[in-house]
């Protein structure tokens, strides 16, 4: 075995032995480290939807399978997944157990942080083709695995985050900017770029989903052909612009019943929803039942 591997053997059993020391039952561990959080599943099959913010994410041990930007992506043992923009994912684990647990570490990244980065390194990448997606995974290099290292290191020291903190955090974007992720990233995150006027859209939606949207507006708002907005958006987030918003409602609403106890129909008002029905019939289309059983469903699964 080359130097090369057996040092990202060397850091993954550091980061496995990590991760089963904190969590020795299924669970998602949000670290004392702001955006930064572990994860351990042993259940298989069970897919999970959610609407995640731009994030890196980065498999310990086992496989994944996630429903992305509207393609289908698998990740494996040393390979991190980075999803550039806000977006609904689905996601299953493969044939995980008890005693072989899928463990993965992610991390919410810094819009700012990547733009402010990517501009100071403007004058180091001349790219004239702009990438049709806003994921990318890859083989994990060292200096990012042990990077994470740090920062699990980091949390046992919680004392010194508040200084340390900000500076790792910094570096691991600077990493992911100049890796296989960074060209993505790089063009998500360049104000002039076309990518970046559909994230400029996608931001504006987040911000505004209770309210009406005319795609027209949106377009102009993010100087953009109606058209052009609506392809660009599809190729980045999987969905047409009205149907982000629909998801983000929904998964809103989703967590106002699970987290804040309302009722179906005092959630649905909520996120901008004007019927009911429509509310639970759109509900049951994505989710697969209905506001009331789903939640029965979670609850009982939390119990």
């Amino acid at each position: 075995m080359s130097d090369h591997l057996q040092r990202i053997a060397q850091l993954n059993g550091e980061l496995k032995q990590k991760l089963l020391r904190y969590m020795e039952t299924p669970c998602i561990y949000p670290t004392a480290i702001e955006g930064f959080n572990l994860v351990r599943r042993e259940d298989a099959g069970m897919s999970e939807k959610c609407f995640e913010k731009p994030l890196v994410g980065l498999v310990i041990q086992g496989t994944k399978h996630s429903l992305m930007g509207g393609q289908e992506y698998v990740y494996t043992e040393n390979q991190s997944v980075v999803a550039g923009v806000d977006m609904p994912i689905s996601s299953y684990v493969i044939n995980p157990t008890h005693e072989k647990p899928f463990l993965f570490l992610y991390l919410y990244l810094d819009k700012q942080l990547l733009s402010s980065l990517a501009l100071d390194m403007k004058q180091s990448f001349t790219e004239d083709m702009e990438t049709n997606t806003s994921i990318s995974v890859a083989d994990t290099d060292t200096d990012i695995l042990e990077m994470f290292l740090r920062l699990l290191e980091l949390h046992e020291k919680p004392e010194q985050i508040p200084l340390r903190a900000p500076m790792m955090l910094r570096e691991l974007h600077y990493l992911l900017l100049i890796s296989p992720h960074g060209k993505i990233l790089r063009q998500l995150n360049t104000p002039g770029t076309q990518n970046n006027q559909v994230v400029q859209a996608i931001n504006w939606i987040r911000e505004n989903y209770k309210i009406p949207m005319r795609v027209e507006s949106l377009a102009r708002q993010v100087n953009m052909s109606t058209a052009n907005l609506h392809r660009h958006f599809k190729l980045l987030t999987g969905l047409s612009p009205l149907q982000y918003q629909k998801q983000l409602r929904l998964h809103e609403a989703q967590r106002l019943m699970l987290v804040e106890n309302e009722r179906a129909s005092s959630a649905a008002l909520s996120v901008g929803y004007e019927s009911i029905t429509q509310f639970n019939r759109e509900y049951k289309r994505v989710f697969g039942e209905p506001p009331l059983r789903d939640m029965n469903r979670r609850r009982s699964l939390e119990a």
